[in-house]
């Protein structure tokens, strides 16, 4: 499984991005779990894949794109459930 995670926005407007692939990792089941609670739990217009516009997010938060094997959820701060906001952390931390 690849995961992909894409951060936008801030103060700075730094953009930063990571992506973990599960495939040898001895976690991977624990990486795929997460990453199907955050593709279960997305709302109909933050998977729209292709799509311009993101969730909305507050001034000088970050937003983000979270991409597992395609599929595109978006969500931005300060709204990002709990799976969301730890995926998005394990992916920038670990990933390459």
């Amino acid at each position: 499984m690849r995961i992909e995670v894409r951060r936008t926005g801030g103060f700075a407007g730094i953009e930063r991005r990571a992506e973990v692939d599960t495939a040898a990792r001895p976690d991977a089941d624990a990486w795929q779990a997460l990453a199907e609670a955050v593709l279960a739990e997305a709302a109909p217009e933050e998977e729209a894949e292709g799509a311009a516009r993101g969730a909305p997010g507050v001034p000088d938060g970050f937003g983000y794109e979270i991409t597992v094997d395609g599929r595109t959820v978006r969500c931005a701060e300060p709204h990002l459930t709990g799976a969301q906001r730890e995926l998005v952390s394990r992916v920038l931390r670990e990933g390459a």
